[in-house]
C-alpha cells in the first residue's frame, strides 16, 4: 500500500513507498492509476530515476506519447525530452537561447497535448537539477473549478466545443518552426470532459484554447478567459518547489499547469518529461 499525504486542499498528493525505477506489479499499477483518477497531481520524493526506467514506467501506464516539438520539426520520434536549459555536464543554454526562449511557452498555463486529437493522459517530469531560485511547476484543478461554478454556467458549457491550437497559444511567446505549426492545425475537443472511471466532470481550456465553436470571437475569449481564470484564482493553486529526485506526475484530462520561470543565466535546469498518450478523441468520450 502506498503512503499519502495531501498537498492541497482540492487534489495532490505526496506518495511514499513505492520506487518507480523499478517494475511495478499490477497491484501497484492499479492503486496507481486510482491514486492518479483520485489526487491528479502525484509527488513521488528521493526517485532513483533514468531516462530507461522513465520510459519502462510510461509503457506500464500506456502508451508513451511522441514529443510533437521533435516529430513536427523533423518527423524523428522521441519519447523522452528535457525541461530546462542543460546540454551536457559543463554546458548550458542561457535566456536568449532560441529553445530557452520557446520553452518559455511552459510558462503559460495549458495542458499538455490538447491541440491533438488524442491529447495527453499523465505526463511524467523527473528532476535531475534544479535551480537554487525558481523553476517551481504550479498546478490548478479544473475539476475543482468546475464543482465551483453556477448551475446555469455548468448547463450553459456542458454541451459546448472548443478549438485548442498550439500556433494561437504559443506564437504569443517565440516564433513556431513552420514544420512543427503545419503539423499542429486547431482541434476541437469537449469543453466539459468526464472522467472514466468516477464520473466526475471537469471544464477543459488553458493557454491552447483558442475559441468556442459557433461562437463569435469575442464571446469565445469572454468564455474562455472566466474559465481560465476561475480555475487559477491564488488560492486554488499548488506551487511545487523540486528537489533532486523528485518525479511528479499530473492527470491532463484535468490538470493545468505552468513553469514559474528561472533565470537561465544564472542557473542550470535538467529534468527529463515524458507522457502517456490517452486513450482516445474527447469528442468520443474519451
Amino acid at each position: 500500500m502506498f503512503e499519502y499525504e495531501r498537498l492541497h486542499a482540492d487534489f495532490g498528493a505526496r506518495i511514499n513507498g513505492v520506487d518507480l525505477a523499478s517494475e511495478l506489479s499490477a497491484d501497484e499499477i492499479i492503486e496507481l492509476r486510482a491514486a492518479i483518477d483520485e489526487y491528479s497531481v502525484l509527488h513521488f520524493p528521493g526517485q532513483a530515476m533514468s531516462d530507461e526506467a522513465q520510459l519502462a514506467l510510461t509503457r506500464q501506464l500506456g502508451e508513451p506519447e511522441e514529443s510533437h516539438g521533435v516529430f513536427g520539426r523533423t518527423g524523428e520520434i522521441e519519447y523522452i525530452g528535457t525541461i530546462g536549459n542543460v546540454v551536457d555536464g559543463e554546458t548550458k543554454r542561457d535566456e536568449a537561447d532560441p529553445q530557452t526562449l520557446s520553452q518559455k511557452g511552459n510558462n503559460l498555463w495549458h495542458s499538455d497535448s490538447s491541440f491533438r486529437q488524442v491529447p495527453s493522459f499523465v505526463s511524467i517530469l523527473h528532476a535531475y537539477e534544479v535551480p537554487g531560485e525558481g523553476g517551481e511547476t504550479e498546478f490548478v484543478s479544473q475539476r475543482a473549478a468546475y464543482g465551483r461554478l453556477d448551475d446555469d454556467v455548468k448547463t450553459q458549457i456542458d454541451d459546448l466545443h472548443v478549438l485548442h491550437d498550439y500556433v494561437f497559444s504559443r506564437t504569443k511567446v517565440a516564433p513556431v518552426h513552420d514544420n512543427h505549426a503545419a503539423s499542429l492545425p486547431p482541434i476541437e475537443h469537449k469543453l466539459v470532459r468526464s472522467n472514466p472511471n468516477t464520473g466526475v466532470k471537469n471544464f477543459y481550456v488553458g493557454s491552447h484554447a483558442r475559441s468556442i465553436i459557433g461562437w463569435s470571437g469575442i464571446n469565445s475569449r469572454r468564455l474562455i478567459d472566466q474559465l481560465n481564470e476561475e480555475a487559477t484564482v491564488p488560492e486554488a493553486q499548488y506551487s511545487h518547489r523540486f528537489s533532486e529526485g523528485d518525479t511528479v506526475f499530473w492527470d491532463n484530462r484535468c490538470v493545468l499547469h505552468r513553469g514559474a520561470g528561472y533565470d537561465a543565466d544564472r542557473w542550470r535546469r535538467f529534468m527529463r518529461q515524458s507522457r502517456v498518450r490517452g486513450a482516445g478523441r474527447t469528442l468520443d468520450g474519451a
